[in-house]
């Protein structure tokens, strides 16, 4: 188990990028598998680091910068997918049949539907993400230093 927590960084950054990817497919494009990737992220990004790692300040600030990271590329993948339909905006015509795009109203009203889904879809998910990484990283942090208190 231990030479999955000492891959070398780049080999971890490949397949986290490839799971993304994966996770951006399963969902259409919707980062909802995204997000949730987030838990064993973060559940490894804590293991690995505390293989290495003893001080609490310099622990956090890598898994900190770590789970950034792995929501900048979920960023950089709903930008690719959802960024091209934001030119609707711009577009008279299709403004007025906004309501068939096919996105939920979920404000009621097409324009401020369409507005709130791409930044839901392009902001909030990496967002969500992100802290979903750092919840299931300082979780598993907290039951590892538990753990190592109890043994004698």
């Amino acid at each position: 188990m231990n030479k999955l927590f000492l891959m070398k960084i780049s080999w971890a950054i490949i397949i986290y990028g490839i799971l993304d990817g994966i996770c951006v497919g399963l969902g259409m494009g919707i980062p909802f598998f995204c997000i949730l990737l987030g838990l064993p992220v973060g559940w490894y990004l804590a293991r690995r680091f505390l293989i290495k790692e003893n001080e609490p300040r310099i622990l956090l600030r890598k898994i900190l910068i770590w789970s950034a990271l792995t929501a900048v590329f979920t960023l950089l993948f709903m930008a690719v997918i959802w960024l091209p339909s934001i030119r609707i905006l711009f577009d008279p015509v299709v403004i007025e049949k906004l309501a068939n795009y096919g996105i939920p109203m979920i404000l009621y009203e097409p324009l401020p539907s369409y507005i709130g889904w791409m930044a839901l879809m392009i902001l909030v998910s990496p967002c969500m993400q992100f802290l979903l990484s750092l919840f299931a990283a300082i979780l598993t942090w907290l039951v590892e230093i538990s753990r190592r208190q109890k043994q004698p």
